[in-house]
């Protein structure tokens, strides 16, 4: 059991050639606080020999969870959560195993929820800001702003950047809401945490969603070769944007961001 205040839930399928190893690794020396929950999501390659070798060397930062069968990355991210919560640290969270957004990124974010107390949610945002090191392709950058605008607008909520597979989460009851059940969308199962955060605050009679999200602009984010979400799957996701509004009504009428 990781004894972490922080604890970074990794889902990892089919990832043995290309999983950043001696990152995780090193991490550790630089903050001992911050401890991994590396997922195996069935994968048919030797991802889970990697992920056993990997924790074998490191156990003070690193636990493997293996998962049989493939159970897509939405819900190795909710049983990697759900296991996290066991070590009752005090915050979780969920990062790409490829490492696009590097590793210094988790205590921006967690500096985040230390400084403001009503915050559940940090959230990474890939903006391309002078001094900022963002390489995104064009495709993929104008594609997810045509599908940041169809959340915001099905949402209500001014969100930037649902997608970035960066978020940190303070545990508490509202966590636990957000990660009890199995999502509906395998893909974007983001919009769905900020769906059930918006119905959790509603049903407590808590302030809007707006003051429990914080997007935090990243310093550096990177495509990596053989990312599993290709463009077919952002084009698919708008079916889940429809399910995703059937199931989560919108709570609230904030103008959405353009």
């Amino acid at each position: 059991m990781l004894k972490s205040q922080t604890i970074i839930v990794i889902p990892c399928y089919n990832e043995a050639d290309r999983l950043p190893v001696e990152q995780f690794a090193n991490y550790d020396s630089a903050s001992s606080d911050t401890g991994f929950l590396l997922v195996n999501d069935g994968s048919s390659d030797d991802t889970q020999a990697v992920l056993e070798k990997l924790c074998a060397d490191n156990p003070g930062c690193c636990m493997n969870l293996n998962l049989l069968s493939n159970q897509g990355k939405a819900e190795a991210v909710r049983q990697g959560i759900q296991k996290a919560f066991e070590s009752d640290p005090k915050y979780v969270g969920f990062w790409d195993a490829d490492l696009a957004t590097p590793l210094n990124e988790i205590s921006r974010l967690q500096q985040v929820l230390e400084k403001n107390d009503n915050a559940v949610m940090a959230t990474g945002a890939r903006v391309q800001l002078l001094g900022r090191n963002i390489q995104r392709s064009m495709t993929r950058h104008y594609l997810g702003r045509i599908f940041a605008t169809c959340v915001s607008m099905m949402l209500r909520l001014p969100v930037y950047d649902t997608q970035c597979g960066a978020k940190l989460f303070r545990v508490g009851e509202a966590a636990s809401e957000m990660f009890n059940e199995p999502f509906l969308s395998r893909w974007i199962f983001d919009v769905e945490l900020i769906a059930r955060l918006m119905r959790y605050r509603k049903e407590h009679n808590l302030e809007e969603t707006e003051q429990a999200i914080i997007e935090v602009p990243l310093q550096e984010w990177c495509d990596v070769a053989g990312s599993k979400l290709k463009t077919r799957h952002m084009i698919g996701a708008m079916w889940d944007i429809l399910r995703i509004h059937h199931h989560y009504p919108p709570t609230h009428t904030t103008t959405p961001q353009k």
